[in-house]
């Protein structure tokens, strides 16, 4: 039986009204440097009975009625929406990487996951009564909002390193590995106590049937992922078959099927599409500038639709209450910086960068809303805590960005100008492909610079570090680089390729400038200054141009000792 005509036209309108307030006051947003999500659950506070529905209750009806069947419309597409974030979410997660680096990586997470649960669940426990659903349930309410306020967010941590230019340095890398990891045992954790506490016939030997079978699902997808996803779109791209549309469709095909086992097994299907998302991005033969054309995809849609339809179910007004966002707010934060801040202090990472790693851990952002709205649908947290919950993820996101920036702009100005040498420039290269390029920069480092005898080493590390991270920056600059014990300086070699090379950008144009950049292992503080100069100069178009322009070696240098005399900038 077909819906009704008028059903389908309220819930077209519906979603166009939806989606272009929620995308216009996205972007507006983004441009005053404020997180998207900000922007699209305000949408859904304004058209929700916060404000429409308070103001103007006969319009509120029109646009958004009681009737279940239209709200069961716009809710599928808002669950859609929501799953398809997390499949994204999963899909920025480079998994055997973050395993490689799982020495400091999984100090810190496990740091970060474990320390915050302890501290979040002991202010969690004492809340009063009138906050809890049942009273008798304390001990499950403590816990899921414990595990709500642990959880990092790992896109906004991303997007602010985008924004530092840190996210292609060495930091950038253990930032990246460590909330990979966190990400991956949050939800692991998560879907574990969702299923204890939703499922009341759990008994002890159910509960260890369960619990192994989270961990197998979570560990044979992970393990045996990347071949799966590697010989599939092997098989799609020898058959000619169309991209990024190709890498989408197996994405969501995936993403349904793990879905659906998940739910099958008691486990919530939020946890399948993240997995799904991992598992795809695992694959090697899946090019950058196809994941971004996936995620602006998915945040153009899908992600929209899910924020603002969050603003719609409650009123924000009458269960605000200012004393438990206060605890919420500062309690999580606080827990997540402790967690992180030890686990790099137990690690090997640098004083330096002891404070920033931390504090890419604090945002909650949208999986702490993700995981507070799966709560309240199980009705383990009453609407005050979930409006409690969603004014701390999005103030936490707002505010890190502006707290990173600020105790990054403490540390000591280094300019790559002082790394250049003549010798070291390359205006006019003919070589077309990627690893050709790092070998020769480095052995051309090593030889004017460093003695020939280390040249194996430094290409070596050089192609590995490409491997395992890719340094294409966008808008035809790439910055390969390594660190190297027993160097005494930085050396950077500059180099303008002819042709263009592909270097799997995440913008999918090909590089024409290179900056390849050896520092002493162990000077991190140099490594990321240098590099975080370099991008911030290099990004800026007119600057790419002036180089694009520059005549010959000495016109090309002139140009370098301009651009970069006053970094940074």
């Amino acid at each position: 039986m077909f819906l009704e005509g008028n059903y389908i036209f309220l819930f077209l309108v519906q979603v166009f009204i939806l989606l272009l307030a929620a995308r216009a006051c996205g972007e507006l947003f983004k441009k005053w440097n404020m997180p998207a999500l900000t922007g699209e659950i305000l949408v859904g506070v304004i058209l929700g009975p916060t404000i429409l529905g308070r103001f103007f209750p006969d319009l509120s009806s029109i646009l958004f009625p009681a009737n279940q069947i239209q709200r069961n419309m716009l809710d599928t597409i808002a669950s859609l929406g929501v799953l398809f974030m997390l499949l994204e979410t999963g899909l920025e997660i480079d998994f055997s990487v973050a395993w490689r680096q799982r020495g400091n990586a999984l100090i810190i997470a496990f740091s970060g996951i474990m320390i915050p649960i302890v501290i979040s669940f002991v202010p969690a426990y004492f809340l009063p009564d009138s906050y809890l659903i049942s009273p008798k349930q304390r001990i499950a309410f403590a816990l899921f909002l414990a595990t709500v306020m642990t959880i990092s967010a790992m896109p906004i941590a991303t997007r602010i390193l985008h924004d530092l230019n840190l996210l292609k340095t060495e930091l950038g890398f253990l930032i990246v590995s460590a909330l990979a990891v966190n990400d991956i045992i949050g939800w692991v954790v998560f879907t574990i106590v969702l299923g204890f506490f939703t499922n009341t016939q759990l008994d002890f030997i159910a509960m260890s049937i369960f619990l192994t079978a989270v961990i197998s699902f979570a560990f044979l997808a992970l393990f045996l992922g990347k071949k799966l996803s590697t010989y599939t779109l092997g098989i799609c791209k020898n058959l000619g078959m169309q991209e990024p549309a190709t890498s989408f469709t197996f994405a969501c095909l995936l993403g349904l099927l793990f879905g659906a086992i998940t739910e099958k097994m008691g486990i919530h299907a939020l946890f399948g599409f993240f997995i799904a998302g991992i598992v795809i991005g695992e694959a090697k033969n899946l090019s950058e500038e196809t994941r971004q054309i996936i995620s602006q995809m998915v945040y153009a849609l899908f992600v929209p639709l899910f924020f603002a339809s969050i603003g719609l179910r409650i009123d924000f007004i009458a269960n605000f209450d200012l004393l438990l966002v206060g605890t919420i707010l500062v309690v999580g934060c606080f827990a997540r910086y402790i967690g992180a801040r030890i686990g790099v202090q137990l690690s090997s990472v640098p004083a330096i960068n002891r404070r920033l790693v931390s504090l890419a851990h604090v945002p909650g952002g949208m999986m702490e809303i993700v995981i507070a709205l799966i709560a309240l649908q199980a009705g383990l947290i009453t609407d005050k805590v979930f409006v409690a919950v969603v004014f701390s993820g999005v103030l936490s996101s707002i505010l890190i960005g502006p707290v990173m920036k600020m105790s990054l702009a403490r540390r000591r100005g280094i300019s790559p100008i002082n790394f250049m040498s003549k010798e070291l420039i390359f205006p006019d290269i003919l070589l077309e492909e990627r690893n050709k390029v790092i070998e020769y920069l480095a052995s051309k480092t090593a030889m004017m610079k460093l003695g020939s005898k280390i040249s194996p080493k430094i290409i070596a590390s050089a192609l590995r570090r490409e491997e395992d991270f890719g340094t294409g920056l966008g808008m035809e600059i790439a910055v390969p680089h390594v660190r190297m014990r027993g160097i005494k300086n930085p050396v950077l070699a500059v180099a303008r390729a002819v042709h263009g090379i592909d270097w799997n950008s995440p913008d999918g144009l090909p590089v024409k400038y290179i900056f390849f950049l050896v520092t002493p292992e162990g000077v991190n503080d140099v490594h990321v200054q240098l590099l975080s100069s370099i991008a911030k100069v290099m990004l800026k178009k007119e600057n790419s141009d002036m180089l694009e322009s520059a005549e010959g070696e000495e016109g090309f240098w002139k140009v370098l000792r301009t651009l970069f005399a006053s970094s940074p900038k």
